[in-house]
C-alpha cells in the first residue's frame, strides 16, 4: 500500500482513512474489532474518531467509538505501531456549547487517552471553531500537551479560509504550534467549501486534507437512485436532495467508469477525492467486512486522467 505524507506531521498514511464514527453506534465491539483488524491487515494505517463519537445516539453520551478503539489496541498492543491515531476536542460534550477553552482542551485529552488507553494521540483536531475563545488560548494549551507529549501534532475541521489563516497567522506571530491538518467535508456533490480559497490556503501552507462525508451520506454508493430508494436505510432521507439532475450526472460518469474497470461506484468515488491535488485521503466508514474490503480497493485505485476529467465535468 503506498503511502502520502499527512502534510508537515511527520506521519505518512494510505490514502483511505477509517471513519471510526461507527463504532458503538451501527457497529458494536465485536464487529468494531473485526473492521478494524482486517483494516490493518489490508495495509491501512489511519484511524479517525472523536470524543463526542457518538452522542447523537439514544443512550449514548460521547467516547463510546474512543472506548472501542482502546479496547482493541489493549487487546493487541502491537497494532499502536501500525496506525496513525486521529481524534477531536471541542464538541458539545456537556458543556452547552463548543468549547476549545484552554481549560477543556486539557480535560478532554485526558479523557481521550484514558478511553484511548494510549500515552499519546498523533494528531489532535479542533472539532468545530469557538467564537468563544482566542486562537491563542486553544494553541497555548496544545503547546503545553506537546510539550507534555501527550500529542504528537495538531489540526482542525470545519474552519473556513478566513478561520484557517487567522489561526496560522496567531501561530506564527506567537510562536505557538501551527495547524498541520484539515478536515473538512468534500465529496463529488459538495465541493463548494473546501475547493477555492481553502484548499489553495492548505496547499500553500502543506496542510494535509483529510476529507469526511467522502460518499455524500451514501448517495455515491449508487443504492439511492429514486425516492423509492430512500427507504432502503436509515440514512435515506439525508439524500433525498441529492436526487437532482446534476445527482444523476454524477451517477451516469460512475456507473460508465464501474463498467470498465469493474470498481464500484464509491471506491471510484473515493479514488478521485484521492485524486485531487491537495488531498492526502477521504475519511469512509464501514459496519461489514464487504464494506471494508471495498474501501482498501478504493485505496488502491487509481483512476486515469480521463475518468478523473469525466466525474470533474459530471460534478461540475
Amino acid at each position: 500500500m503506498q503511502t502520502r505524507p499527512l502534510g508537515s506531521t511527520g506521519f505518512d498514511i494510505a490514502p483511505l482513512v477509517f471513519g471510526g464514527n461507527v463504532f458503538g453506534w451501527t457497529a458494536n465491539e465485536a464487529e468494531s474489532f473485526r473492521l478494524l483488524d482486517a483494516f490493518v491487515d489490508a495495509g491501512l494505517n489511519a484511524i479517525d474518531t472523536a470524543d463526542a463519537y457518538s452522542t447523537w445516539v439514544p443512550g449514548n453520551s460521547g467516547g463510546e467509538s474512543e472506548t472501542i478503539i482502546g479496547n482493541w489496541l489493549a487487546r493487541d498492543p502491537g497494532k499502536r505501531e501500525r496506525i496513525v491515531l486521529i481524534t477531536k476536542v471541542g464538541s458539545d460534550m456537556g458543556q452547552g456549547h463548543v468549547d476549545l477553552s484552554g481549560k477543556w482542551v486539557m480535560e478532554a485529552v485526558e479523557n481521550s487517552l484514558r478511553r484511548l488507553q494510549i500515552e499519546a494521540i498523533d494528531v489532535y483536531l479542533s472539532h468545530w471553531p469557538d467564537p468563544r475563545t482566542p486562537h491563542a488560548e486553544t494553541l497555548g494549551a496544545y503547546q503545553t500537551l506537546l510539550d507534555q507529549g501527550k500529542i504528537r501534532s495538531i489540526g482542525a475541521s470545519n474552519l473556513d479560509a478566513t478561520q484557517l489563516a487567522e489561526a496560522l497567522k496567531v501561530a506564527d506571530e506567537t510562536g505557538l504550534p501551527r495547524y498541520r491538518v484539515l478536515q473538512p467535508g468534500y465529496n463529488l456533490l459538495d465541493r463548494k467549501t473546501l475547493e477555492g480559497p481553502l484548499l489553495d490556503l492548505c496547499r500553500a501552507e502543506n496542510l494535509g486534507v483529510i476529507t469526511y462525508f467522502s460518499l455524500a451520506k451514501g448517495f455515491l454508493s449508487g443504492k439511492y437512485r429514486s425516492e423509492a430508494d430512500l427507504g432502503k436505510s436509515a440514512r435515506g432521507g439525508a439524500v433525498k436532495d441529492y436526487l437532482t439532475p446534476r445527482g444523476f450526472s454524477i451517477l451516469g460518469a460512475l456507473d460508465e467508469i464501474a463498467a470498465r474497470t469493474g470498481a464500484t461506484p464509491a471506491e471510484i468515488s473515493l479514488a478521485w477525492i484521492a485524486a485531487q491535488p491537495g488531498i492526502t485521503a477521504p475519511i469512509a466508514s464501514a459496519t461489514n467486512l464487504d464494506q471494508l474490503a471495498s474501501l482498501a480497493r478504493a485505496a488502491e485505485l487509481t483512476l486515469s486522467p480521463d475518468d478523473v476529467e469525466l466525474l470533474t465535468k459530471a460534478s461540475d
